[in-house]
């Protein structure tokens, strides 16, 4: 790892240009950002949600759990924040990583409910689309309001 450890600086919004060796910690978010510790130079998100990161604060240092697993970037570096520490993570196979991935999806689908198609979530009302006379009546409406006005 190039980075063995991350000072923190906390923020209410991450900033454009994440600085090398920073760890940025958004409570109002509920996410950290960090340049990825192998020096590579990708930025590195993670939300604080009960099926993803948390993080502990001691007064001192931060530490995030669970460990980071760079698997969407070139690099594929794995490594664990600990209180501001880098520890470096054995990599993981094709095979972990898929794995890993379903039971992200698993343990999302068990708290926050199956994901829905779009369209199945928008209100009956707004999802029909609304024929000449109806959108008519509406500016009828409007007349007749400014007319006694």
């Amino acid at each position: 790892m190039r980075y063995p450890r991350l000072e923190h600086r906390f923020v209410d919004h991450i900033p454009d240009t994440i600085e090398p060796g920073m760890l940025y910690v958004s409570i109002k978010y509920a996410t950290a950002a960090h340049q990825c510790c192998c020096g590579c130079g990708h930025e590195v998100i993670t939300p604080f949600t009960p099926t993803d990161w948390s993080f502990t604060f001691d007064g001192e240092s931060i530490s995030l759990d669970p460990s980071i697993g760079s698997w969407s970037l070139p690099c594929r570096s794995h490594y664990f924040i600990d209180k501001g520490r880098i520890v470096e993570a054995a990599p993981w196979s094709d095979q972990q990583i898929a794995a890993e991935r379903a039971r992200d999806r698993r343990a999302k689908a068990q708290y926050y409910g199956p994901l829905q198609p779009v369209a199945a979530r928008i209100p009956s009302t707004c999802a029909q689309p609304q024929t000449p006379r109806q959108r008519q009546g509406v500016w009828r409406v409007i007349r007749r309001w400014l007319a006694g006005a």
